[in-house]
């Protein structure tokens, strides 16, 4: 039987386009946690914030935030992830990086860059799937705007545990909040969804709403009682397992074919 999955996030009032500071911001987070967690997640681009300048922040799977984040998944014993702009062969990627406590590094680029900020006129959309395995368990990785697109995050390759992490606004946090409750009952699945806080250069204020829901869309997550910034929640893989036999959506569910 797959064990329970603990799970932790932070939300993070990032430092406009400053990667050394957000990276000692959310150092201090992590040694202040007071439990041990199997994952701790951090928001879209939490070293920048939501930037279109790419080329002036931009690093390699070789640079120093990768090395950072193997380092600190092998001291916290919990692997680790969060989006990051990344540039490889000319292109700049929205990248969400997950790294294992013991190196192993599994990535996806998102999807379907924000079009109304123009995103995909800097960003390359991403084409590989996003699904690992940690710990047993299947888990598929997406990245804020590809909430909007339920086709692309159907669960038909039976994943276990659903993962956004964003940069959300205020003003539509309830579409956040909506959308990451459906996209747990329609998928029959854990989702998580990570937002940052604070505000932007461009003066757009990120509410959180950081949440942990379960197959049928309750709100599983608990806020730390040390830290407003810390989420955590435990994952439970039998019971998911039983709910889809006793509730077999998904074996009705419409095949899509994506390119």
């Amino acid at each position: 039987m797959k064990p329970d999955l603990h799970i932790t996030a932070l939300e993070v009032p990032l430092i406009w386009e400053q990667i050394l500071q957000n990276r000692i911001f959310i150092e201090k987070q992590f040694q202040g946690l007071s439990q041990k967690t199997d994952l701790v997640l951090l928001p879209e681009m939490f070293t920048t914030g939501f930037t279109m300048k790419p080329h002036e922040v931009a690093e390699t799977m070789r640079g120093e935030t990768i090395q950072w984040m193997k380092e600190w998944a092998a001291k916290l014993g919990s692997a680790l992830g969060g989006s990051l702009v990344i540039e490889e062969e000319g292109k700049f990627y929205n990248r969400f990086i997950f790294i294992t406590p013991a190196g192993t590094l599994s990535y996806y680029d998102k999807r379907h860059p924000f079009t109304l900020a123009g995103e995909h006129l800097i960003y390359a959309s991403g084409k590989n799937d996003g699904i690992l395995e940690y710990k047993g368990w299947k888990i598929c990785l997406r990245i804020c705007y590809d909430l909007r697109f339920p086709v692309w995050s159907r669960n038909t390759q039976n994943y276990d545990l659903l993962i956004y992490v964003a940069n959300w606004p205020k003003p539509r946090i309830n579409a956040w909040d909506t959308l990451l409750q459906a996209r747990a009952i329609e998928n029959m699945s854990y989702v998580i969804g990570v937002n940052r806080i604070g505000e932007d250069q461009k003066g757009h204020l990120y509410p959180g709403h950081t949440a942990v829901y379960d197959g049928l869309g309750n709100c599983v997550s608990v806020k730390s009682k040390e830290s407003e910034l810390v989420i955590s929640a435990k994952l439970n893989f039998l019971e998911q397992q039983e709910l889809r036999k006793q509730l077999r959506f998904l074996e009705d569910q419409d095949n899509f074919d994506l390119y």
